[in-house]
């Protein structure tokens, strides 16, 4: 209301001013061009430059209302282009979220073909042409989206490989992910699928060699790493200790030479070791699997690694039985270190100490490999009434351990596609 009133005293005080400068004098204008000539009062003059001045704004804005009014009922007109676009590229967006894969496959397509920055499109109409099984479509998606966006390499051959791993074609996307990490060898996320992939395809192998790059990049979490690092070794390790068929020269060269790569902070822990171990007996060095296994138990005492001292043959039994019974004075209740002990005896044909050692891991814990040897010892002694009541207990144990595994939830391995 002030601010009104405030105008009003304005406007009067501008209008008091022009009746006062124009009683004061008319003035006088005169135009002249050639033949032409204009004469007039100067407030006549200004008066007129003033109609014309409004005319002029007139015709600009029925102009402008009407070229707009144009667009409003043209539907080629630019703004119609620009709303259907917006609207093909949100309905699309929310409809591939939403797992309409039909729907979004067909809005996105519309949305890439006319957007200047295409590339959302593009990729989230692959990822819709895939979800339809149309896998060539999905494809071709691709390539469009590599001409129409070059700068975006990285993100398509993602996409791509993430695709292909959905499809179950994990060959084909490990060769993708090998090129982006040739291309972009410092990526974090290529570096966590691509270990992935290997742990899928159980390329150990190719697996270790990429842990070194994972662990520079900080691609995984420390603990992660740590657990990915064991399983990629005695995964490999394993793997170069199966028997593929006749091999030429030393069968345990390929498993020498893993074991040799095997990085230095990694050669103590008791499962590598195992593995190098176990493949050494499958290849018959079980003397060579004797001396790792004593190595590495002189170092740390390990219950994995002492039950596999117990089942190995080295060169001399009776030696070997000593090895381990040195270790009984700092572990003697030990039910693990008791079975070797029992099982080396055996071996060493000391009935009486094996039946002592078996007897005594038996009261430590109870166990099926344990019932399975006493039950045999005892047979061979002429037990028989005992020996088969410790089979049906062994075999018990085994029946519980099996339901107890079978409560167990799975945990399956996934791969992010």
């Amino acid at each position: 209301m002030k601010r009104l009133a405030l105008v009003f005293i304005l406007l009067l005080a501008v209008v008091g001013f022009l009746g006062w400068a124009i009683s004061r004098s008319a003035g006088y204008v005169l135009i002249t061009y050639d033949q032409f000539r204009y004469e007039s009062s100067f407030w006549v003059f200004l008066a007129m430059l003033a109609c014309v001045w409004l005319l002029a704004m007139a015709v600009h804005w029925l102009l402008g209302l009407l070229q707009a009014s144009g667009a409003l009922v043209n539907p080629w007109s630019r703004r119609h282009r620009e709303r259907r676009l917006a609207k093909a590229s949100h309905d699309g967006l929310r409809e591939l979220a939403e797992g309409q894969w039909s729907p979004a496959l067909a809005h996105l397509r519309t949305a890439a073909e006319h957007d200047r920055q295409p590339l959302v499109h593009y990729l989230g109409a692959a990822r819709a042409a895939n979800e339809l099984g149309e896998h060539e479509q999905s494809d071709e998606l691709l390539r469009q989206a590599r001409e129409r966006a070059p700068e975006a390499r990285l993100a398509v051959g993602l996409t791509q490989a993430q695709l292909q791993i959905a499809r179950g074609q994990y060959v084909e996307a490990r060769d993708s992910l090998v090129a982006l990490h040739n291309e972009y060898p410092r990526h974090s996320y290529v570096l966590s699928m691509l270990q992935q992939l290997y742990v899928q395809l159980e390329d150990w192998p190719a697996l270790c060699r990429l842990l070194p790059e994972l662990r520079k990049q900080r691609a995984l979490p420390p603990a992660r790493l740590s657990e990915l690092e064991l399983l990629a070794w005695t995964a490999a390790l394993e793997q170069a200790g199966r028997v593929q068929g006749p091999v030429e020269g030393d069968p345990t060269s390929a498993l020498s030479q893993r074991w040799q790569t095997v990085p230095n902070a990694l050669r103590s822990e008791p499962l590598i070791v195992r593995a190098y171990a176990d493949g050494l007996s499958r290849l018959g060095a079980e003397a060579k699997a004797e001396e790792v296994l004593l190595a590495a138990l002189k170092r740390d005492f390990d219950e994995r690694l002492v039950e596999r001292y117990g089942r190995v043959r080295g060169r001399e039994p009776s030696r070997q039985l000593s090895h381990a019974e040195a270790w009984l004075k700092a572990h003697p209740e030990n039910a693990e270190l008791l079975l070797a002990l029992g099982r080396l005896s055996l071996r060493n044909e000391l009935w009486g100490k094996a039946r002592d050692y078996l007897e005594a891991s038996l009261r430590m814990e109870h166990r099926p490999e344990t019932c399975a040897e006493l039950a045999r010892l005892l047979a061979q002694l002429g037990e028989s009434e005992r020996s088969n009541r410790l089979f049906l207990e062994g075999l018990g144990l085994l029946d519980r351990s099996s339901v107890d595994r079978d409560r167990l939830p799975l945990a399956k391995p996934k791969l992010e596609a």
